[in-house]
């Protein structure tokens, strides 16, 4: 009786580990809300980050993009498929559709710009670290507030 008991401890366990593993990467979707456009030219380009390498300017070093024509504001997208981790949106307004965020002689952005989080942008871009969330869970949902140098 004894050895029945604790087989059954021991399967319980084991069962319970493996569902809980199970559940801690199950893939998760990523919905963006973008507020604050202008105006409704162009597209909104979007990038997501799964670590700092490249973060926020790098295409190749993105692990998900996406621009969309603009037909809302605010504007909402969903990355899919995601795995649970540390992960920061960088998002531009793309207003000639060349798909970067064009600079005016200052280096400043002459086109509307935004990052998870919603970080104080002074000199040059956040930190990965200063953009970055978590994901967990099946439903994860940011908001992106939209930036404007002044005169642009």
């Amino acid at each position: 009786m004894r050895r029945v008991v604790s087989g059954v401890i021991v399967a319980t366990i084991v069962g319970v580990s493996l569902s809980g593993s199970g559940q801690a990467q199950t893939a998760g979707n990523l919905t963006v809300e973008v507020d604050g456009l202008r105006n409704q030219s162009g597209e909104l380009c979007l990038k997501l980050f799964s670590g700092s390498r490249g973060f926020p300017n790098s295409n190749e070093s993105a692990l998900k993009r996406q621009c969309v024509k603009i037909a809302a504001n605010p504007l909402t997208l969903t990355f899919n498929n995601l795995k649970p981790g540390s992960y920061a949106v960088a998002v531009f307004h793309d207003t000639n559709g060349d798909r970067s965020l064009n600079r005016n002689g200052l280096g400043m952005p002459s086109e509307g710009f935004g990052f998870s989080q919603n970080p104080l942008v002074r000199q040059g871009p956040p930190s990965f670290g200063t953009a970055a969330f978590f994901l967990a869970g099946p439903e994860t949902r940011l908001k992106i507030q939209m930036r404007y140098s002044v005169g642009n």
